[in-house]
């Protein structure tokens, strides 16, 4: 396997702990173990539980008292149909090894997290981008979509809400992706890491697994929760060809997960419900302040407001740096000068002076006013 460097991944290595203010951050605000412990109907309870989680191996799958409340997402997932991984990563790369081999074709939604394509392409897959427009509030084009087809095409990977433009597809898109991959039986392979926070509930679509067993549908504790720390993520799918194959290969990976992880990851869906309007009551005051300060540097920026998710995928006006360097020039003079640091959309193979900014953490008023002292000197 010969796998290209993660540029995202190895562009925060470089700046994630060592910066004080991380303005494009994916996930939302953490908090502490205590604090989690606290939300439970019965945190002495919980608390105590916790002191005593057992230390050996787990089971692969996940523990069945999970797996039973990750269930409680879905409409009609079972605990036999979720697959608990180390992270969202783990997933993508099992899942990609398990359904793919040499010469297969997908059609992966861009931008996109590199690995949902880099992984396939590591296996000798031909990958064609279903590109989002930023013209059109960055949404799909369903006729683009019978033209990516080919005759080796195995899966269609899409993520919505979107990393990282905020984009939410439509219900008429949704069913549309669904039934043409379903007519032409393909995989699909749902990102649904920031379902859950739509800024109007009555946006959220189904998940993917859902609607059939096409459809494979990722989650993690990581975004909409905030809890990243935790490393636990799964899939749910009623294929269970696709879930077998996973399972299999992750005998070679982590084997089981973390039991503390498992235990806590269990308390916080318990209460997700608590995580969520705490990091979406987070998420639209930071919005207030974002617009405010997009409206009022109009000349440098704009920006497609996101539907969902924590962030967002505002352009950097090369008009209005007067030929002053690219989005990575402007990023590294940032963070170099003021501690702010933004991830330019080249990350993302994105060629049009975007960057992301994250909208999840409780101290983007600090950040926004050590950039804004930037742009006026």
């Amino acid at each position: 396997m010969n796998i290209s460097p993660f540029k995202l991944e190895r562009y925060f290595a470089k700046y994630e702990f060592n910066t004080e203010f991380l303005l494009c951050s994916s996930d939302c605000e953490a908090m502490s173990i205590a604090d989690l412990l606290a939300l439970d109907a019965d945190p002495t309870g919980a608390a105590e539980k916790f002191q005593n989680v057992w230390l050996g191996y787990t089971e692969s799958q996940g523990s069945p008292t999970l797996r039973k409340e990750i269930c409680n997402i879905y409409a009609t997932m079972q605990p036999e149909d979720i697959l608990v991984h180390t992270g969202a990563e783990e997933a993508i790369y099992l899942f990609m090894h398990a359904v793919l081999k040499e010469n297969d074709h997908i059609i992966v939604h861009a931008p996109h997290y590199q690995s949902l394509s880099e992984v396939a392409k590591s296996i000798g897959c031909d990958v064609n981008l279903w590109q989002g427009r930023e013209e059109n509030g960055w949404a799909l084009e369903m006729d683009e979509l019978s033209h990516l087809m080919r005759s080796t095409t195995k899966a269609i990977i899409i993520n919505t809400p979107h990393n990282p433009t905020g984009y939410l597809m439509s219900h008429a898109d949704f069913d549309a992706v669904n039934k043409f991959a379903q007519e032409n039986n393909l995989l699909l392979f749902c990102d649904e890491v920031y379902r859950e926070s739509e800024y109007d509930p009555a946006t959220r679509l189904p998940s993917a697994c859902d609607v059939g067993e096409h459809a494979v549908s990722l989650g993690v504790t990581s975004k909409t929760y905030g809890l990243a720390g935790l490393r636990i993520g799964w899939i749910a799918t009623k294929n269970k060809k696709v879930y077998q194959n996973m399972a299999s290969l992750k005998d070679y990976t982590t084997i089981c997960n973390s039991a503390p992880s498992e235990f806590l990851a269990e308390v916080a869906l318990r209460n997700r419900q608590k995580l969520i309007d705490r990091n979406l009551t987070i998420i639209k005051d930071n919005l207030a302040i974002v617009d405010d300060l997009f409206s009022r540097h109009a000349d440098l920026f704009q920006w497609v407001r996101p539907q969902a998710g924590s962030m967002g995928f505002p352009k950097l006006l090369t008009s209005a740096r007067k030929g002053k360097g690219d989005i990575e020039d402007f990023c590294d003079d940032l963070v170099r000068k003021t501690g702010v640091l933004l991830l330019p959309g080249t990350m993302y193979d994105d060629s049009g002076n975007h960057f992301r900014l994250g909208l999840g953490r409780k101290n983007l008023p600090q950040a926004i006013e050590r950039l804004e002292q930037y742009l006026k000197s």
